[in-house]
């Protein structure tokens, strides 16, 4: 499964639109810690048990500001990472400490596996 590019375009029928629980990845260029999660988190999204029950997507900050401030509050560090349920947010996730391991027991909390 690949990971969804969101821009302000597609945003409301990638996220909000969704049948699925979707999780957000919000990452910059110059990020670190966004770059070291970046593979880890595209071997979550290829992880036979969300296949068609999780949407994973991303927004590189650097070209989509826009999609930052759609959330509320928005997006102020990278890495942040969005869940969404119904296109609401139920949970958010950031910062330089954060885990795969974390990002996933998130994701299973939020589609109820």
């Amino acid at each position: 499964m690949a990971v969804t590019e969101i821009t302000k375009e597609n945003f409301e029928a990638e996220i909000r639109n969704s049948p699925h629980p979707s999780v957000l990845d919000f990452w910059g260029p110059k990020c670190g810690p966004c770059l070291a999660l970046m593979p880890k988190y595209h071997e979550l999204a290829d992880n036979p048990k969300y296949a068609g029950r999780v949407k994973f997507c991303s927004v590189d900050t650097s070209r989509n500001r826009r999609v930052a401030m759609m959330v509320h509050p928005p997006v102020m560090m990278q890495p942040t990472f969005i869940f969404f349920r119904d296109g609401e947010e139920v949970a958010r996730l950031g910062g330089d400490k954060l885990t795969i391991e974390r990002i996933a027991a998130k994701v299973d909390e939020v589609a109820g596996l």
